[in-house]
């Protein structure tokens, strides 16, 4: 039950966070990035495992492999992100999160150009 973990481990550092900050403010930020490394490490077998049905599912419906490995570093940027700008909200630096989106976003579109062409080359063929 690696969910139960993962809501231990978090309600776990929120009672730590909240003890610190009273005390040792400074502390917290960093309680609050090594959690969410450990709940990333917790889920990495989980991840894994996710790739390699993705690249099965790939296998068998003969998907080029480039979409594939692109779709997930996709979601790889969105995910690390995601970490990073809550980070950022809870050590009370708003501004610098939203920096980090608009620069993800940015990577993530450019990123997604090549599968976007595809999909446009493939609708400009079936139209007559």
């Amino acid at each position: 039950m690696e969910v139960i973990k993962i809501i231990g481990i978090g309600l776990i550092a929120l009672v730590i966070i909240i003890l610190l900050k009273q005390y040792k403010p400074e502390f917290a930020m960093y309680i609050s990035l090594l959690t969410g490394v450990l709940i990333l490490l917790l889920v990495a077998d989980e991840l894994s495992g996710i790739v390699n049905l993705l690249q099965s599912f790939a296998d068998k419906v003969s998907i080029n492999s480039t979409f594939l490995i692109l779709l997930i570093k996709i979601t790889g940027i969105a995910f690390l992100s995601e970490f990073a700008v809550s980070i950022c909200k809870d050590s009370g630096e708003a501004a610098i999160a939203s920096k980090i989106e608009i620069g993800t976003k940015i990577i993530i579109i450019s990123m997604s150009i090549p599968i976007i062409s595809s999909l446009l080359e493939i609708i400009l063929s079936v139209l007559p």
